[in-house]
């Protein structure tokens, strides 16, 4: 099946990684073999997701029957695994040729080769049974979409913190201006006993509280899916056993008691990446993606308002080689985290010869590996350059999926010479490939303001008082 879909092969290669195919060029070469073809046929994906919330993704696809009609089948399974990670959906409807809702029902099911997106989206996340529907494009539901404003709450004392898979970061703000700030490492995923990260992330809020005269309100970020301050499922929270997870799902609830009932409001990271950068740049229509841990990514929507959408583009598809490395977690090749965070730089290092010692911690190794990069070492340069060009091939991906304005990229990976070479590598790519997405779209690492509000700060921002 995956051989009648053609991959194609980019202008720019990474120079550690020779055999990546950027889903663009696949999906942008299968549309247009579509087009050219004259017999296309319209397919519709309706995902719904809670509160009858619904989107739509429109394309074009060879008919049943067409010799070529086996290429629709890895075309439609990619773009619904990306629509998963991006939108969320318990209830997936394929409208469109029969052989194609039947390949996604037997795929996204309890024991096809998306056993794990089934379970995750169904059980974990909506806590519905995960439904794929087939039928007529036709009658995929219309559009229902939710967004609402959230954050740029400035005034009074506020705490601000952003829960990393190494570090808990925590600052203290008053009036927009951060007071005080601390990093405190931390291991979050491999403690099994909930307590833990109660007692360390309330221990860090009473820090921040003892360099204010008062708290106000509480604003978090943290990697995973939260729906009203609950972690649903979050990769922090991987150790915790299931008979003992509902402790994780309560725990923000209790810690807004202990700290004196004030406003409290937490959500994903990647949502606060793209409200800093919406609060500095004062504009909208951003794309925040944060290459740390993992790959977090966040939305600001043109009208400036926060999406019920995931986000959660570390597990969405980016590179279609078939021998691509799969995911630890969800099984899965070729998915952002792979590409935009410190697994990326992991995963890469043994390519460019090098050895990351294994008995120190995740941040430790990213930084013995930024020592490298720093020096100047040949190859570990070579590490942030693939990543430049993963970046530029994977931004005009995700305006297939987004409006976009502008993409801010941070987190530790693009500290130093790093985030340089990252930005120069992705525009490199967009001028040449993109030339119409070069022309529209500014790709950015945070300037001196983004950096005075940054996370913490839009964090802190979260609670209306």
């Amino acid at each position: 099946m995956a051989a009648s879909f053609k991959l194609i092969e980019p202008r720019f290669v990474p120079p550690l990684d020779p055999a990546y195919r950027p889903a663009v060029l696949a999906n942008r070469a299968f549309r247009a073999e579509v087009e050219q073809s004259g017999v296309g046929v319209p397919l519709v994906i309706g995902l719904e997701r809670t509160g009858g919330t619904l989107s739509r993704f429109e394309t074009t696809v060879f008919p049943d029957g067409h010799s070529r009609a086996d290429a629709n089948l890895m075309y439609i399974e990619r773009l619904v695994k990306f629509l998963l990670w991006q939108r969320g959906g318990w209830k997936v409807t394929i409208g469109g040729p029969q052989q194609i809702g039947q390949h996604i029902q037997d795929v996204y099911s309890a024991n096809g080769a998306r056993a794990f997106d089934y379970s995750f989206m169904g059980d974990k996340v909506y806590a519905r049974p995960f439904t794929v529907i087939a039928c007529a494009a036709s009658d995929v539901p219309p559009a229902h979409e939710s967004a609402k404003s959230l954050g740029r709450h400035l005034e009074g004392c506020r705490i601000g913190f952003d829960l990393g898979a190494s570090d808990l970061k925590v600052s203290a703000v008053v009036d927009g201006q951060a007071v005080f700030s601390e990093e405190i490492v931390w291991e979050p995923r491999k403690h099994t006993d909930p307590s833990y990260h109660h007692d360390q992330i309330l221990a860090a809020l009473k820090l921040a509280a003892s360099k204010m005269p008062r708290v106000d309100a509480i604003g978090g970020s943290s990697a995973g899916v939260y729906v009203d301050n609950r972690p649903m499922v979050a990769s922090l929270f991987r150790g915790i056993p299931e008979d003992r997870y509902g402790q994780v799902r309560d725990m923000f609830a209790r810690i807004r008691e202990e700290m004196g009932n004030v406003p409290l409001e937490v959500i994903n990271d990647g949502e606060v990446t793209a409200l800093a950068g919406s609060m500095s740049l004062e504009d909208d229509s951003i794309l925040g993606v944060a290459m740390g841990s993992s790959e977090a990514a966040g939305y600001v929507t043109p009208q400036g308002k926060i999406t019920d959408w995931l986000n959660e583009l570390a597990f969405a598809p980016v590179d279609y080689q078939p021998d691509a490395q799969a995911d630890e977690w969800s099984g899965d090749r070729g998915v952002g985290a792979l590409y935009f965070s410190q697994q990326a730089v992991f995963r890469l290092a043994p390519k460019a010869g090098i050895t990351i010692p294994q008995d120190i911690t995740d941040a430790d190794r990213l930084k013995f590996v930024q020592a490298m990069l720093e020096a100047g070492h040949e190859t570990a340069t070579q590490i942030w350059q693939s990543m430049g060009i993963y970046l530029g091939y994977t931004i005009a991906h995700y305006a297939d999926f987004y409006p976009l304005k502008h993409v801010l990229i941070l987190g530790r990976c693009t500290s130093g010479r790093g985030g340089s070479l990252i930005l120069d590598g992705a525009n490199e790519v967009i001028r040449a490939e993109f030339p119409e997405l070069a022309a529209q779209v500014n790709i950015q690492l945070p300037d001196e303001k983004s950096r005075r509000v940054g996370q913490s700060i839009a964090a802190a921002s979260l609670p209306e008082l």
